[in-house]
């Protein structure tokens, strides 16, 4: 399958590294135009020139913003006012125990993981539908159904993309637009290898062996047995950012390495 995606913008938010610079690099590698967003200057440049060093015709734009607030959310939309497919990757998480999750928190993951899709697709989808084609794709997580005992605050927040994509389906149903959610599982992010750097140096083992371990030790239905790669995640998301995915919308598509241990 040839996807190419010439004359076509994507912004994809928080792209500056992890899940969201790999979505980011598929897309350019299709031909689009994308717009790069992280929260600061410093940040955005580095992706841009590696993003470059990768796909080196890459229309790169930079659009720096925190999408955890109202105001940064219309920075952006003030900055890049208009584009062809939004994917909404921004987020946010953290173990913590539901008992000592305080309103503060609950806020800030319902601000940054939910509202954010929410401001952005409001702005963005309307021209879509004018033009009669578009692709929006909230980035949701395993997560959200299989809610974890020690991130429910998190979990809560990954559900209600589900419902957000699903309910923003059927709302701009037969435009020619499509909203879908991916749902990736444990992922071998930049977030991962900073968050166990220390035990890969200590053990001297690899980032996918200690993907794996924890994998079968925390998630053990999973079905391939060891955590997905950033590009994994990708592949899916620029699948369904094409015009062949055409006749795919309000779905909630599982990268999970079969974790969620149904059939659906």
């Amino acid at each position: 399958m040839d996807i190419r995606l010439e004359g076509k913008t994507a912004l994809v938010t928080a792209s500056s590294g992890g899940i969201g610079f790999a979505i980011a690099k598929g897309l350019a590698a299709s031909g689009a135009k994308v717009v790069l967003n992280g929260r600061s200057e410093a940040t955005v440049a580095a992706a841009k020139q590696r993003l470059l060093a990768e796909v080196s015709d890459a229309d790169i734009v930079l659009a720096v913003a925190d999408l955890s607030t109202d105001a940064g959310c219309e920075q952006l939309i003030n900055t890049i006012p208009s584009v062809d497919i939004l994917v909404n990757n921004a987020g946010i998480y953290g173990p913590q125990d539901f008992f000592e999750t305080d309103d503060a928190t609950w806020e800030q993951y319902w601000q940054t993981n939910v509202m954010s899709g929410v401001r952005l697709a409001r702005a963005y989808l309307p021209a879509m539908q004018q033009q009669a084609w578009g692709r929006v794709v909230f980035i949701s997580s395993e997560s959200a159904r299989n809610i974890p005992a020690d991130m429910i605050h998190y979990g809560v927040s990954k559900t209600a993309q589900l419902s957000l994509s699903r309910g923003l389906a059927k709302r701009v149903a037969g435009s020619g637009v499509t909203v879908n959610a991916v749902l990736p599982g444990p992922t071998i992010s930049d977030g991962f290898e900073t968050m166990v750097a220390e035990e890969a140096e200590r053990t001297g083992k690899s980032f996918e062996q200690i993907g794996k371990e924890f994998v079968m030790t925390h998630r053990a239905s999973s079905v391939i047995q060891r955590a997905a790669s950033v590009e994994e995640v990708a592949n899916m998301v620029v699948y369904v950012c094409s015009k062949q995915a055409s006749a795919t919308s309000g779905a909630a598509l599982r990268v999970d390495g079969g974790v969620v241990d149904d059939i659906l």
